[in-house]
């Protein structure tokens, strides 16, 4: 069975696949890194924040935890589904269309591990940056969490195999029309699936474009979790501030 879709992110990040696939991600850097940048943000005690493509609400929970005021939104109403057993008085989350504002603002708007450039529509990028500038308070920052597109594709993995749970998932690895993309094929459940994520290669240059655009300013780059100064070669992560 094949699985395709002008929108791959809405049928492919709703898929149990999907979080079996990725399901080894590194928590106690993603716990670091939120440490990291509400620390260098300087929010307000029990402050505002908006995680925006929250998924499963990984970074929602621990910033929750930190003692944030918390709201994950994300298009996937499975994954919304699941992080709503996590809710209290200050942790709320909802099914939401990232390019359009949410109705409140924020002490900080949080976008995080790549969930930005999937839109095959170029407009969308740029009102995902339009929508996050409406949802910050007077004070408030946004954070967009991106990979380095020059160093993944000097340092692109044409295909390997990963096997997780007992499934063996193939992954196959391109730059395509400005687009790094990832086709994954595996076999579960007695049935074949084929999906592909496609991520916009953007690089600062892009992003600054898009920050022209929507109005906002660049404050400050990070290259890593650890909030290290971005080098556009050798940095893993694209991290920027802005408001």
């Amino acid at each position: 069975m094949t699985k395709t879709t002008e929108k791959w992110y809405a049928s492919w990040f709703d898929t149990p696949y999907y979080h079996i696939l990725y399901k080894d991600r590194d928590y106690k850097e993603a716990q670091t890194f939120m440490d990291n940048l509400t620390g260098y943000l300087n929010l307000p005690e029990h402050g505002k924040i908006l995680d925006l493509a929250c998924g499963k609400g990984r970074h929602s929970i621990y910033l929750n935890k930190l003692g944030y005021n918390v709201t994950g939104v994300d298009l996937s109403e499975q994954s919304i589904a699941y992080a709503r057993q996590f809710e209290n008085d200050s942790l709320k989350f909802d099914v939401h269309d990232m390019t359009k504002p949410y109705p409140e603002t924020f002490d900080a708007v949080f976008n995080l591990f790549t969930s930005f450039g999937y839109f095959e529509k170029d407009e969308c990028n740029l009102q995902t940056i339009e929508s996050i500038k409406a949802e910050l308070n007077d004070t408030g920052f946004g954070v967009i969490d991106f990979m380095n597109s020059e160093y993944v594709i000097d340092n692109l993995v044409a295909e390997d195999t990963k096997t997780i749970d007992g499934i063996t998932f193939l992954q196959q690895r391109k730059l395509e029309d400005g687009y790094i993309v990832k086709d994954i094929s595996f076999t579960a459940d007695g049935e074949d699936y084929q999906f592909q994520e496609r991520v916009k290669a953007f690089t600062l240059k892009d992003f600054e474009v898009l920050f022209e655009k929507a109005g906002v300013h660049l404050l400050d780059v990070f290259g890593d979790y650890k909030l290290h100064k971005y080098h556009q070669k050798t940095s893993e992560r694209l991290i920027m501030i802005f408001k």
